[in-house]
């Protein structure tokens, strides 16, 4: 018997519902680990709330957006460089500054281990000569393959994965709204049955995007709702497909809706800084993650975690949240 004519019967089978209950497990991390408050993601748009500001260019707003980020770490780090001698006290204050930048122990090892050899390969002498080095490695680390967003121009899938709190179903709205606004037919899918909070919070972003969603009520069997999903966007013929959660129904689509690409992004909260690694690392685990989705970069995130991420998962940072209007989710260019 095949899939959909069992999701027909309504019945899910027991591997299925297994696969559910591990990434319910991953998705609902103990508090100690990560805050799982959710917050109010949506800003109202009541009537009688003062005009909004005039819209400033995506440089400005990633400008602003990132000062926090920027401070929390530029002056320790200018600092160092006023070293005037290349010895192991400037070596130990470099790594301790990227460690404290939430890049770990790894990606700060591996960072400082590339710096001394071409330290030594350039015959550098002087500290404040390493700083455009530094950044280059770093940047290096973080480029994002000019084939990241081709799914965007192709029929895909998006899963959007992640712990709760970390701004899910806010990203989900901002790119449905974004890909609407390109002209794309795009579908959303609230997947997460679990939790009321986040059908209704879905429901919100997909009346404010203007598009269509598929969704049932709290506890509905959530590969049903991916059956529905599937089979709406096929007879729809939809360019984009959004579904909140279910990473391990990733090879469930690719069987059913062969035509379609999939791609797994997972959204982290840049403020938890190690925290948000250990839960990519955990979801990478159970399913393949194609890109991340760095969130609240206009808060106190020190930033760090996004190179951490990169550099030791080998998963690009795709978008970064650097505010809370729709077009503060923005495509991550390490060069700007």
């Amino acid at each position: 018997m095949g899939w959909f004519t069992k999701k027909k019967k309504g019945e899910t089978t027991e591997e299925e519902l297994q696969e559910v209950e591990t990434e319910k497990e991953i998705s609902e991390v103990p508090s100690e680990t990560v805050d799982t408050e959710i917050p109010a993601e949506i800003p109202a748009d009541e009537p009688g709330e003062a005009p909004a500001p005039q819209k400033k260019g995506f440089f400005a707003r990633l400008k602003e957006g990132l000062t926090k980020t920027r401070n929390s770490i530029s002056d320790s780090f200018n600092n160092l460089f006023k070293a005037s001698e290349l010895d192991d006290d400037f070596y130990d204050e470099l790594e301790e500054t990227l460690v404290m930048s939430d890049m770990g122990y790894e990606t700060t090892e591996r960072i400082v281990e590339d710096l001394k050899a071409r330290v030594k390969e350039e015959h550098i002498k002087e500290a404040q000569a390493c700083r455009d080095l530094v950044i280059n490695i770093i940047r290096d680390q973080m480029q994002v393959d000019e084939t990241a967003y081709d799914f965007e121009n192709k029929k895909t899938v998006v899963l959007v994965i992640g712990v709760n709190g970390v701004g899910k179903t806010t990203s989900i709205g901002k790119l449905a709204a974004q890909y609407k606004a390109r002209g794309k037919k795009v579908l959303m899918a609230a997947a997460d049955t679990f939790r009321a909070a986040a059908i209704d919070q879905l429901k919100t972003w997909a009346n404010r995007a203007g598009v269509d969603i598929i969704a049932q009520n709290e506890g509905a069997d959530p590969s049903a709702v991916i059956y529905d999903a599937v089979a709406a966007a096929k007879s729809r013929n939809t360019d984009i497909l959004l579904i909140d959660k279910l990473a391990k129904m990733r090879r469930i689509i690719t069987r059913e809706y062969p035509e379609a690409n999939v791609e797994s992004l997972i959204v982290l909260d840049g403020t938890t800084g190690q925290n948000a690694l250990e839960q990519a690392r955990q979801f990478s685990s159970v399913t393949e993650i194609n890109g991340i989705i760095i969130t609240k970069l206009d808060g106190t995130a020190k930033g760090g975690i996004a190179i951490a991420i990169q550099s030791e998962l080998n998963v690009p940072v795709k978008y970064i949240g650097i505010g809370e209007q729709i077009d503060d989710l923005q495509k991550f260019d390490p060069n700007s």
